[in-house]
């Protein structure tokens, strides 16, 4: 019989609040990670109580972590990691004042704004972008030149992106002013620069994406470069959505 109190190495690392489960993946097939002197594996199982974990040189502390839940405005010119080889401005800077280690969930790219949420919680972060759970993500994209309803309904009924055929999205046509066009775009996918591959087959230039929302949570009036703690329900709502079994208590 197997060990009860043991857990796969990705969660143990995620759940200390180090990183995400994919990111601790990524470095446990580095050869990166040693869990007792061994350097470990994926399929690795640990008891995090007695197990010595070390990831990149550094000893992982197994000790009670305060959980955080924060919703970020990125703005363009930021990029979605903790650090970068290459100097260029992380989303870390921009919650330098969180006495905490925290990671992104998911991903926007460099020239992409709006609504980004970072965490501690291994669980959530998996939650949330694990690709069996489609929660609603919108979008306001402005594009030029023009749009026609041959493209509008593309968008809707799905198109091929590298290869494979993308969910159908909900689009609506904001503002329309000419050579510019506002859309607001709702995807039940996470593809890796879906939007812009879908305008780039349309023959459209995207001047602007931003993040509005994700599931009932919205990014509101929050300025730029700042961000506020994620409210209780809210992060419920987001953990309903995805459907796994959690809730977090008063």
């Amino acid at each position: 019989m197997g060990n009860e109190k043991t857990v796969r190495l990705q969660k143990a690392i995620a759940d200390a609040g180090l990183m995400s489960r994919r990111r601790a993946e990524v470095l446990i097939e580095q050869g990166r990670v040693k869990v007792n002197g061994r350097v470990a594996v994926i399929g690795t199982k640990v008891d995090p109580r007695q197990d010595k974990i070390w990831v990149e040189g550094r000893r992982l502390s197994t000790a009670a972590v305060r959980l955080h839940y924060i919703m970020l405005h990125k703005p363009r010119g930021y990029i979605t990691t903790m650090s970068d080889e290459q100097g260029r401005r992380s989303v870390a800077e921009l919650i330098h004042d969180v006495d905490a280690r925290l990671y992104p969930v998911g991903r926007l790219d460099k020239d992409s704004e709006g609504l980004l949420f970072m965490t501690n919680d291994g669980d959530f972060a998996n939650a949330l972008t694990h690709p069996v759970h489609h929660i609603p993500k919108t979008y306001r994209v402005t594009v030029r030149p023009h749009v026609t309803d041959e493209m509008l309904t593309q968008m809707m009924v799905g198109m091929m992106i590298d290869g494979q055929q993308s969910a159908p999205a909900d689009v609506r046509v904001r503002e329309q002013q000419p050579g510019r066009v506002v859309l607001e775009l709702t995807l039940y996918e996470g593809r890796n620069r879906q939007i812009r591959k879908m305008c780039e087959q349309l023959g459209l230039e995207v001047a602007r994406l931003k993040r509005i929302s994700v599931g009932q949570v919205k990014l509101g009036m929050l300025p730029a470069g700042k961000w506020r703690s994620l409210e209780k329900e809210e992060v419920n709502k987001l953990l309903k959505a995805a459907k796994p079994k959690k809730t977090v208590s008063e």
